[in-house]
């Protein structure tokens, strides 16, 4: 089969999106299967190959003023159009409900061609990027008050944390994301409790549950036992959704209960500057270690050095560094949100909290440090929930999914104005 990707994230950019789309393709290269990427160009680090049978077409885009890290791509009708007539592909996926994967939703309706779309990420939950919270740079900000106080109590930053609430602005953004995957054939979800989900949302069409998998061979530990000096661990991109900042408070209330522990921060992103303002005012920074960016090629050796996982992240459809952990062994805490009770399972092999509620965090993780018998139990149970995402079953999966989709022949093309506007640029000037 020939199977053409959209995305509005893709390498060099790290991210849980660009990782999974690499895994399954590559893994299904190997079995034959040919591969076309519409994804952005970023510039330095840039390539257009990954071996003989995954090839990369890059747009040109700009930045989201309120979170740079996020790309928008300019539209390329004819790009697009001329990727499609010279690849002739049998399936389009969209990765992303961006700019890329309407530009590929457009094309599959226009040229008749079989689409199956991934709900990677909760658009819902990134409302704040869209906000004046986000536009008059939180980090900033923060690190102005901050200059302010030589230190500051854990109360001082209750009136910064994020609240969960489903605004109007939410349902803005999951009408519009829904809109767009109802027009896939086929929509796949990375979790059975993301399927529920999307399904109360009102999504139409069959959904599919393919975990995102995990190469175990590369990820793997033994069963672990209770250091007296805890090594706490964080991994991921360090942005503003992954509610780094309640972690941070939470370690200071477990320093209070567990003083020999240390947290350690692995990743980077644009929170990081304001994280370690906060650590410092809170003055903890002796005990957090900020690593910045490691190659994910070197992942596998640090997490078995660490003793337990934590997050707070309330927007996972799986959570990859969740799964990364514990099929190293290592018990974990998070929070209850969409998918993370699916690799947490509370009270087995770690513990689920209330989401922002700092000091539950901090108590549930406290419970597991001062209990080592529960400690390796529940490091054992770690290892056992990840072998159900083994990632060979997975690609597995995806190709069934794949062939059956593709299978659909003569798809009737669809007119509309949306795809008449993407007919547009006959001189081909934004391609």
């Amino acid at each position: 089969m020939k199977i053409l990707y959209f995305s509005d994230t893709f390498l060099p950019k790290i991210d849980g999106v660009a990782i999974s789309m690499r895994n399954f393709a590559e893994a299904l290269a190997e079995r034959g299967h040919e591969f076309l990427i519409c994804c952005p160009r970023y510039g330095e680090g840039d390539f257009d190959k990954m071996g003989d049978h995954i090839r990369l077409e890059r747009f040109r885009s700009g930045y989201l003023p309120s979170y740079p890290d996020i790309k928008v791509v300019l539209p390329s009708p004819s790009k697009i159009k001329r990727a499609i007539k010279e690849f002739q592909p049998d399936l389009v996926h969209i990765h992303t409900p961006g700019l890329m994967g309407v530009y590929g939703i457009n094309a599959t309706e226009k040229y008749g061609i079989p689409s199956i779309g991934t709900y990677h990420t909760l658009m819902s939950e990134q409302d704040m990027y869209l906000s004046f919270y986000r536009l008059l740079k939180l980090d900033k900000l923060f690190m102005r008050i901050g200059k302010l106080n030589k230190k500051i109590k854990i109360k001082d930053l209750v009136k910064f944390e994020k609240l969960d609430k489903f605004n109007i602005r939410k349902k803005i953004i999951l009408k519009i994301t829904n809109n767009l995957y109802d027009r896939c054939d086929l929509i796949i979800s990375p979790s059975h409790l993301i399927k529920k989900q999307l399904e109360e949302f009102g999504l139409k069409k069959p959904v599919a549950v393919i975990s995102n998998g995990l190469d175990l061979s590369q990820f793997k530990g033994s069963p672990k036992t209770l250091s007296v000096s805890p090594k706490l661990l964080h991994v991921g991109r360090i942005s503003y959704e992954k509610n780094c900042d309640v972690i941070i408070n939470s370690f200071k209330l477990i320093l209070e209960k567990v003083p020999l522990a240390t947290l350690t921060i692995i990743g980077d992103g644009p929170a990081l500057a304001s994280l370690k303002v906060q650590a410092q005012k809170l003055g903890i920074d002796q005990a957090i270690t900020f690593t910045g960016f490691i190659d994910r090629a070197e992942l596998p050796n640090h997490y078995p050095n660490y003793d337990l996982f934590l997050t707070a992240s309330t927007m996972e459809t799986q959570g990859l560094v969740i799964l990364e952990s514990v099929a190293c062994g290592l018990p974990a805490v998070g929070v209850d949100s969409f998918a993370i009770p699916e690799l947490i399972h509370d009270g087995v092999n770690g513990f689920i909290a209330k989401p922002f509620d700092v000091r539950d965090i901090a108590e549930k993780t406290v419970r597991i440090l001062e209990d080592p018998a529960m400690y390796a139990a529940f490091s054992k149970e770690s290892l056992k929930i990840s072998q159900s995402h083994e990632m060979k079953a997975c690609v597995d999966r995806m190709e069934e999914v794949y062939k059956s989709v593709a299978d659909q022949k003569n798809k009737k093309k669809k007119r509309s104005i949306l795809n008449t506007i993407f007919s547009l640029d006959p001189f081909g000037i934004l391609g």
